[in-house]
């Protein structure tokens, strides 16, 4: 299975100690339940044609705790998982790119995730966003980012997810996922902000992404995003893997 293998590749670095949660695998109808875990099922599902695959999943290692979920195409995706795919993007980059004051809490950012799916009839049924602690529960509070009212204020050092999503019940399932690390940003303002910096270093797929729905800004921050993931991982890879990451950290444009 997909998710064998994957903890297989995470054994390869030393300092995995365990994973920090059932990893979610998930193909077609499948997806689409948001804590769908396989091992619970009687048999695995299969990887479907011209469909998405989603991958939630994560390890305990001596030197951070990782959560991550990414979307990926199996074949030629229809124009309507690619629209819903590109509005979770926008929400993942509006709450990434947020400029908040001091005593904000998760529940008044939200919405920032939610607003482009709103547009269109969509919403997800989880919250955006969770703590995350070493080496103790993966989905640590008191903070979160959701709808639910909230009064924790999201102060800097902590460490939350960004994760929103859309599922089509018995069609498809989408997320798209970073930890991002809470800190001071200057501004030109009276005041320093709150911001985010994301902890995670993996591509988005491209493939999914409908540029047209996109705006300079986040076609912007698509590609400092994906150079940085180059820049740190490259130097990391043989040839190969070298290849694969260059086209998939490629820039995009209109």
């Amino acid at each position: 299975m997909l998710a064998d293998t994957l903890y297989q590749f995470r054994q390869q670095d030393d300092q995995l100690v365990d994973l920090s949660f059932d990893t979610i695998s998930a193909a077609g109808g499948n997806a689409a339940m948001c804590h769908y875990n396989h091992n619970n099922q009687p048999k695995p599902s299969v990887i479907e044609s011209n469909n998405v695959y989603l991958v939630d999943s994560g390890g305990q290692y001596y030197d951070g705790t990782t959560d991550i979920t990414r979307t990926v195409p199996v074949g030629e995706c229809s124009a309507e998982i690619k629209k819903a795919f590109t509005l979770v993007l926008k929400g993942h980059i509006a709450l990434a790119t947020a400029l908040f004051p001091k005593g904000t809490s998760g529940s008044q950012l939200d919405a920032l995730a939610r607003q482009y799916l709103w547009q269109h009839g969509y919403d997800f049924d989880h919250g955006t966003g969770h703590g995350v602690g070493h080496f103790l529960d993966v989905h640590e509070g008191p903070q979160r980012i959701s709808k639910a009212p909230n009064s924790v204020a999201l102060l800097p050092g902590m460490v939350v997810s960004n994760e929103p999503g859309y599922y089509r019940a018995d069609a498809f399932g989408i997320r798209i996922e970073n930890l991002e690390l809470i800190e001071e940003k200057p501004t030109e303002g009276d005041m320093t902000m709150l911001g985010f910096a994301s902890l995670t270093r993996a591509p988005i797929d491209r493939r999914l992404v409908d540029v047209s729905l996109l705006s300079e800004a986040e076609i912007q921050w698509w590609n400092r995003y994906h150079q940085t993931v180059w820049d740190e991982i490259s130097p990391h890879l043989d040839d190969q893997d070298q290849a694969w990451l260059k086209q998939a950290t490629a820039p995009l444009s209109r």
